[in-house]
């Protein structure tokens, strides 16, 4: 299913502390840092925090500037984003100024903890949404899409919200803002837990920007290492857009689809990409970029390959359709974009071929209109 772009946002000691064992809140950013934030906030169509930075914090998550809150209601967009939570127990403060400041307000609780979350919060105009018998971020992603229609969600915190999300392969991008000063308690919070990531220890993220916004460093980082089995990470998304673009690269052809493909290992090393009619007229994007990867390479194993089309399951121009081809090279994962239609050859079924071979294949149509784009001369 679709859900928002998820960017988790925080700040940092240079120890990698969320905030001080001190009753108050240990403030990490200056002026210049907090007026970004607010720049961040106005852009979003929701902010997320969890329930245990509601009860340390007691944060009011408003836009603050004026000037943003009249763009945010010219441009058509409720003066402030909406406000969401989650909390798998349901106890909530029905004091804190989270429930009075802003505009709509959503709590994701589950199936037991939304009764005790509807009783404490009666009468607040609270939206309190079960997510099943565990607090579930599939479900609750992908309700905000589908019901509250957010396309863009800032995660503020804290710590155990940013990790399960991390890793879960759920988050889109990590804005960072890295303070000059160092905490130095062991108590202390800190912004990532301990746990499995994606990508193992030898994922890493890839840096889109760094700047300095007053005393701070803002990095912003974006994950690389694809996802497992069915579910797309935020990083599949990534790679696919890449392979949707590759497919603007072919040379024209009356007789054959334009597409693109990118193989990438499982800690987010990509190995190769191609795309169709790259070295011969008859060449396909799988085909092309497998054809770069040596066959002993044991990452192959393990590998994801992405293809803005369902790889093909029967080709005249080659003894090997492409699903036979990645399934050779022993990739077991494919993401795609847009099902193979019946243009040139009737009834293909190339995801069908993977799967019956053991292979997970996941299909994310929104990138469907990117795929076809440089394939309208092919289609009714």
């Amino acid at each position: 299913m679709p859900r928002p772009y998820v960017l988790l946002s925080a700040a940092v000691s240079l120890d990698g502390f969320l905030d001080d064992t001190g009753p108050d809140r240990l403030l990490l950013s200056g002026p210049a840092d907090f007026d970004r934030v607010d720049e961040v906030r106005a852009a979003s169509d929701a902010i997320l925090v969890g329930a245990g930075t509601i009860r340390a914090d007691n944060p009011r998550l408003l836009v603050n500037s004026a000037e943003r809150r009249a763009a945010r209601v010219a441009a058509g967009r409720p003066e402030y984003p909406l406000k969401v939570t989650v909390s798998g127990s349901g106890d909530l403060d029905p004091d804190a100024r989270f429930w009075h400041t802003g505009g709509e307000k959503v709590l994701y609780t589950t199936d037991k903890g939304a009764a005790r979350a509807a009783e404490a919060l009666d009468g607040l105009g609270v939206d309190v949404v079960p997510a099943g018998p565990d607090l579930d971020w599939h479900v609750v992603l992908e309700h905000l899409y589908d019901v509250r229609g957010v396309r863009r969600l800032m995660v503020e915190g804290g710590g155990r919200v940013h990790t399960q999300l991390l890793r879960l392969g759920l988050a889109d991008e990590l804005q960072l803002a890295l303070a000059p000063l160092l905490v130095g308690q062991p108590g202390a919070p800190r912004l990532f837990g301990p746990g499995p990531y994606p990508g193992g220890p030898a994922g890493r993220l890839r840096l889109a920007e760094t700047r300095p916004v007053g005393d701070v460093v803002l990095m912003r980082y974006v994950p690389t290492a694809p996802g497992t089995g069915p579910y797309a990470s935020a990083a599949d998304r990534h790679w696919l857009a890449l392979a949707c673009e590759l497919a603007g690269l072919c040379p024209p052809s009356r007789t054959a689809f334009s597409v693109g493909a990118v193989v990438v290992a499982a800690d987010g090393t990509e190995l190769a990409r191609g795309h169709s009619r790259e070295g011969d007229p008859v060449e396909h994007a799988e085909e092309a970029a497998l054809a770069k990867i040596d066959p002993a390479d044991p990452r192959l194993a393990s590998a994801t390959v992405y293809s803005s089309l369902e790889p093909c399951a029967r080709r005249a121009s080659r003894p090997a359709p492409c699903a036979r081809l990645i399934l050779d090279a022993g990739v077991r994962r494919v993401v795609t974009a847009w099902r193979e239609p019946d243009t040139f050859v009737p009834g293909a079924d190339g995801n069908g071929v993977l799967t019956a071979a053991g292979a997970d294949v996941v299909v994310l149509p929104e990138y469907a209109a990117a795929a076809k784009a440089p394939n309208g001369h092919l289609l009714p």
